[in-house]
């Protein structure tokens, strides 16, 4: 019988969009309705399958975005679609990666959801695309997710601040503005997707607040204290203001913890 941790694994394995998220829906669904109930410890590799397309560059190389005009909205769509495939991997990696850890079955099952929430939204996103004329991997995208995903392997509590503490934090600041720039030049389908991807945004930063916070008492550490004490490691320059704090709130990410990290 299947494992978790061996489902996580085969997801990460599968380079073709198409078939990581079609495993994806597939484990989901054995998991919840309780066809797969053991976890496991398959070790993923450190890094997921990947197709040929898109081109890899490093961050600093990759293009400025732009919110006007049919290129530019493809462009940020297919950049979108370039972090939401990766999201995919990120919610099956920690699944995986982490299950040493015996923490209890809901710990699983979130992730297991947030990684079927980052496949509504790429095939949401590749639709758009498709109605633009164009296609995931046809532009280059950049490496950056994964690569903090490699520096955080080794400790749930770094993982746990990076990804959805941070970088998913940083989507919910981000993403209602961009929807209004969106809206502003004329656009009328990229909104109302983003506005989806915002709101399950909410809900992956609050699981990751949950568990870091379980965590960090479980290992008998203040989490306001731990969290500072990762902060500083990982971005020792601090957080990028303004913050949305209403969003924020609804993900019971406080102000006391983030915004002693603000840098304008």
């Amino acid at each position: 019988m299947t494992t978790l941790s061996e489902a996580a694994c085969a997801v990460l394995a599968a380079a073709a969009p198409a078939e990581k998220c079609r495993l994806t829906r597939a484990f989901a669904a054995d998991w919840r309705e309780g066809r797969i109930t053991e976890m496991g410890d398959a070790l993923p590799s450190a890094r997921p399958a990947r197709p040929e397309r898109p081109r890899l560059l490093p961050p600093r190389d990759m293009p400025r975005r732009s919110y006007g005009g049919e290129k530019g909205r493809i462009g940020l769509i297919h950049a979108l679609a370039h972090i939401e495939l990766n999201a995919i991997d990120l919610g099956w990696d920690i699944v995986a990666r982490f299950a040493h850890e015996a923490l209890p079955r809901d710990f699983s099952s979130d992730w297991v959801q947030v990684a079927l929430d980052e496949v509504e939204h790429f095939e949401m996103l590749e639709r758009l695309l498709g109605s633009l004329g164009a296609a995931y991997g046809d532009l280059p995208a950049h490496d950056g997710l994964w690569q903090a995903a490699e520096k955080t392997a080794g400790d749930l509590l770094a993982r746990l601040v990076v990804v959805p503490m941070t970088l998913e934090a940083r989507g919910v600041d981000t993403t209602p503005p961009t929807m209004d720039k969106l809206a502003r030049n004329g656009d009328t389908l990229t909104p109302p997707a983003l506005d989806i991807i915002y709101r399950d945004e909410i809900r992956h930063v609050a699981a990751g607040v949950r568990w870091f916070t379980v965590v960090a008492e479980r290992r008998g550490l203040d989490p306001k204290a731990a969290y500072h004490r990762y902060m500083a490691e990982h971005y020792p320059a601090g957080l990028k203001a303004p913050f949305n704090h209403q969003g924020r709130a609804e993900a019971g990410f406080l102000r006391d913890w983030y915004e002693p990290l603000a840098r304008e």
